[in-house]
């Protein structure tokens, strides 16, 4: 358990100098103010960091509002640290790292996307349900040249020589995630040049997505260390393999997976197809949080293995909703959506999922049958009779989709449905014309 006694401790005995205060917004850009630590008393008795309303405002292009968020240069909230989160730095000494809620005067702010995640998952407990979740993500290793950015290798998907060539700064990324808490199951190269995967374990749902904000901090800092850029964006060159951040799912009551049936391991129980169902549903609209970037569409395309349909499957790479299936002496453990990349803001994902699979659930949805095989392949009637849709193809879409989801536009709340859709809009009408060139250069090092 943290107490003021034990962060007292760390940072007299681990010499640590400035505190990070982090918060995550709208755009999905990261942001941190550093206290002194001989300035730390306020903070450690409860007061908040203080910050602009309007950087709930902010699109990612740069430092200035976008239009009709709701929110104005006027007005101050405050950054309440999560003790619980405290961590010393391993990449960067003499600091250290809490993530925070933003609180309005005593009560949690509307925008804030932390407080949103914690709605949802209070939702989810008013129905006996625990929500566990994992974000496994892609990104890209790059190096310096003077041309600009290069991957740092060609190989293909799990090319030992990739290890080979990157053993130092896994084995950097994996200790400092390590000492922060975040429990390293595997690595291996991927499919893109420079390209690799470094799956954490699974967590309850905050802390998931805390866990997402610690990773991408973790593996840019550990990669800038040994001269590398580590970026996150969905589709860096056109012709080769996407990153994406897929988002795999499971469901407790009592501490207890109710994933599959009690006697039957390897049968999704009626909760688990329920929730996927309403996330099926609410899919187009989910995916202007789930894969929110202009960058994100051109990742999802039908035979790219990213699941470019309203479908779902037992194992099947082409399904946007993937069973993934465990050697056959094993159970079912999880569920895998495979549309969400790191340009995701993590409360804010995961949050609306949850909100999506607990209406399916209150609603009873059925799943319908699982797709085998390509679901390109299927004729147009074959795919309309058996509700596989078409996913929503540029950013413009899914913000339309999310416009019309009431559903969904509730869970946010008003405050902070539109702060988000006014940011997501200005992304869109800035970089919609955009050449892919021009994209990658803005955003290469924002995620």
């Amino acid at each position: 358990m943290t107490t003021v006694q034990t962060i007292q401790t760390a940072i007299q005995n681990q010499q640590v100098r400035f505190v990070r205060f982090i918060w995550c917004d709208n755009a999905n850009v990261i942001r941190a103010k550093a206290v002194r630590t001989t300035m730390l008393d306020p903070f450690l008795a409860g007061n908040g960091v203080g910050i602009a309303a309007a950087q709930q405002a902010l699109p990612v292009m740069y430092d200035a509002l976008a239009p009709d968020t709701g929110l104005t240069p006027d007005g101050e909230v405050h950054m309440r640290a999560d003790w619980a989160t405290f961590a010393v730095l391993p990449y960067a000494p003499g600091h250290a790292r809490v993530l925070t809620d933003i609180y309005a005067g005593d009560q949690p702010w509307s925008h804030c996307p932390r407080a949103f995640l914690r709605r949802m998952i209070a939702a989810a407990a008013v129905r006996d349900l625990s929500v566990f979740a994992a974000f496994e993500n892609e990104f890209s290793l790059l190096r310096p040249t003077p041309d600009g950015p290069a991957p740092c290798d060609t190989t293909v998907f799990c090319q030992t020589a990739a290890l080979d060539g990157a053993a130092a700064v896994i084995d950097t990324m994996t200790a400092a995630l390590e000492a922060q808490g975040l429990l390293v199951e595997m690595t291996y190269a991927e499919s893109g040049p420079g390209q690799f995967e470094l799956p954490v374990r699974y967590a309850d749902a905050l802390r998931a997505a805390d866990q997402q904000i610690i990773f991408r901090e973790t593996v840019r800092a550990c990669a800038a260390q040994h001269g590398l850029l580590a970026s996150f964006v969905p589709k860096i060159y056109p012709d080769k393999a996407g990153n994406g951040a897929h988002l795999h799912l499971s469901l407790a009551r009592q501490g207890v997976s109710v994933v599959t049936e009690p006697d039957h391991p390897r049968t999704l129980s009626a909760p688990m197809r329920a929730f996927m169902a309403g996330i099926l549903e609410h899919l187009p609209a989910l995916m202007a949080l789930t894969t929110p970037s202009t960058n994100s569409f051109k990742r999802i395309r039908p035979r790219f293995w990213s699941g470019a349909f309203t479908c779902w499957g037992m194992g099947n790479r082409e399904a946007a909703l993937r069973v993934p299936m465990p050697d056959s002496s094993l159970p079912i453990t999880n569920v895998e959506l495979k549309i969400c990349d790191a340009t995701a803001n993590p409360y804010l994902a995961l949050g609306a999922v949850i909100a999506a699979g607990l209406d399916g659930i209150d609603r009873r949805l059925a799943l319908g049958e699982a797709v085998r095989g390509d679901p390109a392949d299927l004729s147009e009637s074959e795919r309309l009779e058996r509700r596989i849709l078409p996913l929503p193809a540029t950013l413009g879409e899914a913000i339309a989709a999310l416009e019309r989801d009431e559903l969904l536009l509730q869970a946010l709340g008003s405050d902070l449905a539109r702060s988000y859709l006014a940011v997501r809009r200005a992304e869109w009408q800035a970089m919609k014309d955009m050449s892919h060139d021009e994209e990658v250069r803005l955003i290469l090092e924002r995620y």
